[in-house]
């Protein structure tokens, strides 16, 4: 009976997850008030590196980089991978810094108006601000 209770919690947790919203977010200090998806995409496969007229500050968490990159851009993470290999090899940019966890990406935002991340809508608080939401 146990394993069976801990079985449906366990299911149930691994559901509850697999529809979490991811959102973008800047600094609670930004100026940036929203973007569209095509100007996340831009920011995030390399096409421009400004935010807010500042050079942008990209970060990726580990545990959300497939479903963001699908959702913002339409591509896995191994074709972000090769498209910031190339640029990187070119001299045309650097690729985003990458933290585990959504307090850590908001730790970084938190503490440079120019940096934009993205997190689980739930764990949105004060120190961010969110610029797009990614159903």
């Amino acid at each position: 009976m146990k394993t069976r209770i801990v079985c449906m919690l366990l299911a149930s947790a691994l559901s509850a997850a697999a529809g979490a919203e991811t959102v973008v977010v800047v600094s609670a200090k930004s100026a940036v008030a929203t973007l569209s998806k095509e100007q996340v995409a831009d920011l995030f496969v390399g096409k421009t590196q400004q935010l807010g007229g500042a050079s942008a500050a990209l970060v990726d968490q580990a545990e959300l980089k497939e479903d963001f990159y699908t959702k913002a851009t339409g591509r896995n993470a191994a074709q972000i991978k090769a498209t910031w290999a190339k640029l990187l090899f070119t001299g045309k940019g650097n690729p985003p810094k990458e933290v585990s966890g959504n307090a850590e990406v908001k730790k970084f935002v938190a503490g440079n108006p120019a940096a934009i991340g993205y997190i689980d809508k739930a764990a949105v608080d004060g120190s961010v601000k969110v610029v797009l939401s990614l159903p």
